[in-house]
């Protein structure tokens, strides 16, 4: 089932003030797919969420599962499974009677309910802890509880808030892993909310994100890491994140300082520019187009992490990636480096969108 955001729009107001946690969302989540919500805090992913599960009544647009309108119906009748980011398990109860909880509300007939606690415990790895009580389980055991209690519903949409942000970053990883398996196994769709877009990236096949209320781009996460349409985007994604000059366009070059690193069709003009961890390419004789001091070499395996400084950085060092048999990386050693046009963007200085 696919869900549809018609000018959807969240204002908390007061008599002081008002704030609009989601302004005019309109996008399309397709049926079947895994839709990560990804911004910082505060930017209305969790309020759209929330809309969608009939949580909060939206202050104006629509909500639609399929061709049928869901935005006036109360949570219980549109369908859907939800997890919390605290898993909010009966800690009193076994893992199997938080799984039934739902099913008992539904009186669903106890042979039934049964059969579909145990098929969806095992769809998640926890068939073998039906007796177990919450205390007795790991984060990671929780979190899937919690899950396999939203999926014995059979529930048209998945929405998950901040499912893997209690957890310690291994069982981040194995959780995420197993949300995506779960997602592709029961094909249901589903809205996942993160602040992390490691996690939003690795599991998502679309993403949107968000700031300040605002959808800034929305589309597969490769797509949206590699074609960002404005500043924003490119410094939220990517780890290390993006490095940021101040530059400017003069007679068809793009030039940070006095090194003319890419050619443009761009008229002259002041300019922000962004370059990738991995857009940096240095060869054996240190020469290039861009020059930088390299102020320390740490080796991570096949790649070495160089943090490098240049009076036009946004910041003190910047950061970039080298294969680890380049030999000619020194700590304190000036050299230059080509760049990579594909992985060079150039923004506009007062909007800050995306130029090339």
């Amino acid at each position: 089932m696919d869900i549809r955001l018609v000018n959807l729009t969240k204002v908390f107001a007061d008599k002081d003030s008002e704030v609009r946690a989601v302004d005019k969302l309109d996008t399309v989540v397709p049926s079947g797919k895994l839709i990560g919500l990804l911004g910082p805090s505060g930017c209305g992913k969790s309020t759209t969420l929330y809309m969608i599960a009939g949580l909060l009544n939206p202050t104006e647009g629509q909500i639609f599962f399929g061709n049928a309108e869901v935005t006036q119906l109360p949570p219980e009748k549109r369908g859907i499974g939800l997890v919390f980011q605290n898993y909010a398990l009966y800690p009193h109860m076994t893992v199997k009677q938080n799984i039934l909880f739902p099913l008992q509300n539904l009186k669903v007939p106890k042979a039934e309910a049964l059969q579909r606690a145990q098929k969806v415990a095992d769809l998640v790895a926890i068939g073998t802890l039906m007796n177990r009580k919450p205390k007795q389980l790991s984060g990671g055991q929780q979190q899937r509880v919690a899950i396999a209690r939203a999926l014995v519903k059979n529930p048209d949409v998945l929405l998950l808030d901040e499912p893997l942000s209690n957890l310690d970053a291994r069982l981040r990883l194995q959780t995420r892993e197993e949300i995506k398996r779960i997602q592709r196994e029961t094909g249901i769709t589903t809205i996942f909310v993160t602040h992390d877009q490691e996690e939003a990236m690795s599991i998502s096949d679309e993403i949107i994100v968000m700031k300040d209320g605002v959808a800034q781009q929305k589309g597969a996460p490769q797509d949206v890491y590699n074609n960002p349409v404005n500043l924003f985007v490119a410094k939220f994604l990517g780890t290390p994140p993006i490095n940021i000059f101040k530059g400017y366009i003069k007679d068809g070059g793009v030039f940070i300082g006095e090194d003319r690193i890419l050619d443009t069709e761009l008229p002259n003009q002041e300019a922000i520019i962004g370059i990738r961890p991995e857009g940096f390419e240095v060869n054996k004789e240190g020469t290039g187009d861009f020059t930088f001091k390299i102020n320390l070499v740490e080796y991570i395996g096949r790649d070495k992490s160089v943090i490098a400084e240049n009076e036009y950085c946004e910041s003190p060092n910047f950061r970039f990636i080298v294969d680890a048999d380049i030999k000619n990386i020194v700590d304190g050693r000036t050299i230059k480096a080509k760049i990579k046009p594909h992985k060079c963007f150039i923004f506009d200085k007062l909007t800050e969108k995306r130029l090339q």
